[in-house]
């Protein structure tokens, strides 16, 4: 039972903020390379490896996690697809506030999980064009457990390179972001601001 509970936990790190819907997939073909594609990629899971592995303290790997989602992965985008209907309603001005709350509330969430996988491994094995995106094939090692498939969705679509979606396993992870979401937009009666509000501290 643990082993299992620790499988699930990992398969939900792994899509740390890092989800979107194919509705947000890129319409068209960009500069963006194979090659690039899995040198972000290759940078991201060294991050992650580094931050999981430093033995700091917890304040310091949410920080530390922060930093990696704002700098591979396309926060905008992926903050929109997890407010779902609401994004299309909010105005600018809440849809700013919102993407930087749910930047932080996925830092804490996933940091927090994260701590209990020291020692996990994430190696990146493969690449390939998917339409018009790129796919990065990815494998986390972890002992006792049978490796875990991981495939990172990266396009230039925001002008850089970023990931937009995470499949773990043949699991598309966005759902439950946007599930999780929807239900504490829900709890507040739809009232987008509490929930900007509250979001941070709710990881």
């Amino acid at each position: 039972m643990a082993t299992e509970l620790n499988r699930r936990g990992l398969l939900a790190v792994m899509a740390a903020g890092a989800a979107a819907a194919a509705t947000f997939a890129p319409r068209a073909a960009f500069a963006l390379t194979t090659d690039e594609a899995r040198s972000l990629v290759d940078a991201l899971v060294n991050d992650i490896n580094g931050s999981i592995n430093s033995g700091k303290s917890d304040a310091a790997l949410f920080s530390d996690f922060e930093t990696i989602f704002t700098r591979y992965a396309d926060v905008a985008i992926i903050a929109q697809s997890a407010l779902g209907v609401a994004a299309r309603q909010a105005n600018p001005s809440q849809m700013q506030a919102f993407t930087g709350a749910f930047r932080t509330y996925i830092a804490r969430k996933y940091g927090r999980r994260f701590r209990d996988f020291k020692g996990t491994d994430i190696q990146v094995s493969d690449a390939r064009a998917v339409k018009t995106f790129y796919e990065v094939q990815s494998t986390a090692r972890v002992r006792g457990q049978s490796p875990i498939d991981v495939r990172w969705q990266v396009s230039d679509r925001s002008g850089k390179n970023l990931f937009f979606n995470v499949i773990i396993e043949g699991v598309n992870m966005l759902a439950t972001e946007r599930t999780e979401i929807g239900a504490l937009l829900d709890q507040r009666k739809g009232n987008l601001d509490q929930l900007i509000k509250d979001l941070p501290t709710l990881a």
